[in-house]
Order: C-alpha cells, then structure tokens, then sequence
C-alpha cells in the first residue's frame, strides 16, 4: 500500500508492527487505516483480508458498509436544505414527517428536527426501526413504546430510528429519492465513489463483513450487510420506504474516501476547494447539544479520552461485525479513520464507548504519526 509522507521509515515500520500485533491479540479480519496531518493525507495502509474464505486482501479501494457514522452524511445534507431555506432546525417534525411524531406521555410538546438529529426526542428502538410503520400511529397500535418517559429535550438516548426517519424528511422536502440526493449533492462534489444503493455499487470492491463468536474465536460472514434490496426498491415510495436505504447506517465507502469526507468538516464545510455547507453549519454539528457519548451534537459527538489530551470530533460505527472510526481535531488539523470488517468487540477499562481495536490503532497511529 502506498505511504504518502511519512515521517521517518522506522515510524512506520514501528506502527505496522504494533498494528499487526492489535490484529493478532484482538482477532482482526481486515483493517483499513488512514491518518492526516496538517490537513493532508499523510498515510494510508490496508492490513489482512478482505475475504477470507477466498483469501483475498483487503485492498485500499475496498468498499465497506461503515455503519453509524452514515447519520453525518444525513446531517449534512440537512444542514444544506436548512441553508437552502426549505427546513428549519426548529421545525416539528410531525409536519416533516408526513405523521404524528409526538411522545403520548407528553402530547403538548413538539418533537422538533434538531432533536431528531441529536437524539434527544425521546424516541427509542424498542421496536425496531427497519420501517417507519414502528412509530406511526396511523400504521402500529404498539407506536406508543417507540417513546421513552422523559420529555422531549430532556435526556439522551442514540436511535437509530431516528436517522431513517431523516431519511425521509430530506426525500420529502428535496424531492430526491435518499441515497441519489446523498450522491448529488455530497459525494459527487467532493469526488468520493460510495453509496447507499448496492445495485449502483462495484460488489466486487465490498469488504466482507464477519461477526465474532467470542466462545469459539471465530469470525463468520455476515452477508445480509449488502444485501441490495433489489425488489423494494422496485416498490418504493418517496418519503416513506427510505429506511431500505439505512441512511442510519448504510453508507458504503473506502476509508480513504472517508476520511477526505472527514477533512470537509474538519474543515468546517470545505474540502480541495468545494463547499459543501457553511462554516456556521459545519460548527452547528460539531457543537453538542447534550452529554451523552462526550457531548454528541448533530450526527457528530466528542471525544476528549480517545487521544489523551485532545477533545476530538467524530463518530464511530458498528453492525454487522464492522467497527469504523472517524475522528480529527478541527484546530490542529489532524484525524483518523480505522475501519475493520470483524474482530473482538472487546472493551478496554473506562473505554466502553470506543472498543480496543479502534481505540488501540488510533493512538498507535497517532502516537507514530501526528504526535
């Protein structure tokens, strides 16, 4: 894999060793790892397998379903039609929606968008959130346990739920089906191969995905990850059908184009000369609106015990057996991205919102690379 710039050999050399020795203790299938500095790419290296059943390596252009921190893709675009006049932050999301989002135990309280977006709106995952019929009184007798006890606004729970249904708000008010106006208006202008739409993807490229068995040590494919979805959407309905896409958690896309992705808002909106949002929305994500994950704002949270010393800015990702990371330091223009396709979900001690493998790569890479 190429080295862009490095440092010296013998740091780079010295971190491949210590990440190969994380692959070895926390049985990694594959893993993907970039690291900027001074606002550039300044390293990029793929280790172990992409398939392992057909032996394949894990290459820099493999494509992988990155989970979580697909809801800043939904952030952002929110954020432009905001910009754009068509939404507000403070809007009731019943009117965005299309049906009644209201918590019954608090029925006088409006839910708003930016609650939605900061997981603060009280809604829960109890029952699921593959479709919104969960959650619409018109469609669930059950909709009522899709809210927690809290008002509105006063407290903090992550929901995926959430994420689908803005999904549908940004089809609702853009016009575009969720994951074309994801690639128009995100991807396409700051140069990024990637997507939502598995059918309009190279399946050659996806990064097998294995979830762990921690009483055998055994990593087993997990395929339902990219399973396409094909007759869905043949059916679909704008507005309403969007969580076939995930736009919680269905991005797929190589870590070096995420972390091109990730200087745009490390940049506050910017990236090789294209703007993507404002600097005032930019900062509008990064800025928390509860405590919840070390302050979490809009699709992106902090994080000031990741790199000791340092608030960082980011998310993280996990489903299907796939951990990804994605955080920077918007002041001193440096981030991270580490993704891997299956390993040991462990925890280290006081790190339980953050597993090892990623939590012990960033600061191997940090500590080789940026410190």
């Amino acid at each position: 894999m190429l080295s862009i710039s490095v440092s010296s050999f013998s740091q780079k050399k010295k971190a491949e060793a210590e990440i190969k020795d994380i692959m070895k203790d926390l049985d990694v299938a594959g893993l993907s790892v970039v690291v900027v500095k001074h606002n550039k790419i300044i390293y990029t290296n793929c280790f172990g397998f992409q398939d392992i059943e057909s032996n394949k390596v894990l290459k820099e252009n493999a494509l992988f379903r990155i989970a979580s921190i697909s809801k800043s893709f939904s952030a952002t675009s929110i954020m432009q039609l905001v910009e754009a006049g068509k939404l507000s932050l403070s809007d009731d999301f019943s009117n965005l929606v299309g049906f009644k989002v209201r918590n019954p135990k608090f029925p006088n309280t409006v839910i708003t968008l930016k609650m939605v977006m900061s997981h603060t709106s009280s809604i829960n995952d109890s029952q699921g959130y593959f479709n919104l019929d969960s959650i619409n009184p018109d469609k669930s007798r059950d909709f009522a346990k899709c809210y927690n006890d809290y008002a509105p606004g006063a407290g903090y729970e992550y929901c995926n739920l959430n994420y689908n249904m803005i999904g549908a708000v940004i089809e609702k008010t853009s016009g575009e089906r969720f994951d074309q106006y994801i690639k128009g208006h995100v991807l396409d202008p700051l140069g990024l191969y990637g997507g939502y739409c598995v059918d309009s993807l190279d399946k050659s490229r996806f990064a097998t995905l294995y979830e762990y068995d921690s009483l055998s040590r055994k990593l087993t494919p997990a395929p339902m990850a990219y399973e396409p979805r094909s007759e869905l959407i043949k059916n679909y309905t704008m507005g309403y059908s969007t969580p076939v896409f995930s736009p919680t958690g269905g991005m797929k896309i190589s870590a070096t184009d995420l972390a091109k992705y990730m200087m745009m808002h490390m940049n506050y909106g910017q990236y090789n000369g294209v703007k993507i949002i404002s600097k005032e929305s930019a900062l509008t994500m990064q800025t928390k609106v509860s405590e919840g994950e070390g302050g979490y704002g809009l699709a992106l949270r902090g994080s000031h015990d990741l790199i000791q010393g340092k608030a960082m800015m980011g998310h993280t990702g996990s489903a299907y057996g796939l951990s990804s990371a994605m955080f920077f330091e918007p002041n001193e223009k440096f981030g991270i991205v580490v993704i891997t396709n299956g390993s040991n979900p462990a925890y280290l001690p006081g790190g339980n919102d953050i597993n090892a493998v990623l939590r012990k790569t960033i600061n191997c890479l940090y500590s080789n690379f940026i410190k």
